[in-house]
């Protein structure tokens, strides 16, 4: 597959993902093209991996951390940017509930947030997800028990509704 060829079929999840970990679109959007730039220069070797669409999801996640480091940033709440097209009528309660997870997550460390999105929103098993953040499983279990924890405390303390 060329390079075109997979960022075409990838830009979508990609892009899904970063709005999660960023929370603003169009970060979301300099986030995956600064990746995709890389990825481009990497091609050939990147092309060669078993998983490249694992190692696109890691220099995407890597672009997010090290954009942190840059930038003081300050995470904005999504409002209704990520709709899902199964939902049918009024649209508001879900739209509150994902605007308050979303500001919700945007507490979290970045570390907790990125094994929470790639495991509950991206559906990665938790060793690809160790894989993914260079770290070990070990270290995700500890992160995602971490972050559920802190959730489960802002929902017990109202600060989102149930």
């Amino acid at each position: 597959m060329d390079f075109e060829d997979f960022a075409q079929a990838q830009k979508a999840g990609l892009l899904r993902y970063a709005v999660m970990l960023t929370g603003d679109p169009h970060l979301a959007e300099d986030i995956v093209q600064d990746a995709f730039v890389k990825m481009y220069v990497r091609w050939r070797r990147i092309s060669r991996v078993d998983r490249p669409d694992l190692y696109a999801k890691r220099m995407v996640t890597n672009e997010f951390f090290a954009h942190r480091r840059r930038k003081s940033t300050r995470l904005t709440t999504l409002r209704g940017d990520i709709e899902d097209s199964r939902q049918v009528g009024d649209h508001s309660d879900a739209t509150a509930a994902r605007d308050e997870m979303s500001a919700l997550l945007g507490r979290l460390p970045r570390r907790q947030r990125a094994v929470l999105v790639l495991r509950y929103y991206e559906g990665l098993a938790d060793t690809e997800i160790a894989e993914l953040l260079g770290c070990a499983v070990g270290t995700v279990y500890s992160h995602a028990s971490a972050g559920l924890a802190a959730l489960r405390r802002a929902v017990r303390s109202g600060s989102i509704t149930a």
